[in-house]
């Protein structure tokens, strides 16, 4: 059912709200922010499932520009229109604005103490265990073909040794998927890869 613009509109404000919190207590860039958009606009609100936010979140990898803005742009965009696309990515981005003129007026200041090292120190930890569960997270839910390990697999070595473009990764996928799958079944179900 089609919304009405006030309908999309108060989801819209929801969405600034949700992302908001995103944006606000993620570190790390867009990895670390997909289990907190998974619990956000999954589990609390239902605005999308599992599955179509590792979609949404791979097409952001894909698009240029920063994936956390990305994301937002493209659920805020599914859910609620053009209000939604902007007021989603507005939330994403408004911590940030406002955190880094704080820190770029502050931290100038003590950025050499110990104290602050070590605390930016541990927040690397703990985003770089974020990141790691994430990839676990995807890795269930992605994962449901043998030819899905050995994409993942080949793919990880490709950037992680050899430096390839994740964005010609990620197309290399696709073909092979089409290819080996070919987009939709006899019975006009996706097939997963």
């Amino acid at each position: 059912m089609q919304k009405t613009l006030a309908e999309r509109w108060k989801l819209a404000l929801k969405m600034y709200a949700a992302f908001f919190q995103v944006g606000l207590f993620t570190f790390g860039g867009g990895y670390a922010m997909l289990p907190m958009l998974e619990k956000e606009c999954v589990d609390k609100h239902a605005w999308t499932t599992q599955e179509e936010l590792l979609d949404i979140f791979a097409l952001a990898q894909c698009t240029p520009g920063i994936i956390a803005v990305n994301t937002a742009t493209f659920l805020g965009k599914k859910q609620a229109g053009l209000p939604g696309a902007v007021m989603a990515t507005l939330g994403v981005i408004t911590p940030s604005l406002l955190i880094i003129s704080l820190i770029a007026a502050l931290l100038t200041n003590f950025a050499d103490l110990a104290p602050v090292q070590h605390a930016l120190a541990a927040v690397r930890a703990a985003v770089t265990a974020l990141i790691f569960a994430s990839v676990y997270k995807m890795g269930k839910s992605a994962l449901k073909h043998p030819l899905s390990y050995v994409i993942a697999i080949v793919a990880f070595l490709l950037v992680a040794l050899f430096g390839a473009s994740p964005v010609a990764i990620v197309v290399a996928a696709a073909l092979i998927g089409f290819l080996f799958f070919g987009g939709l079944s006899r019975t006009g179900k996706e097939d997963d890869a």
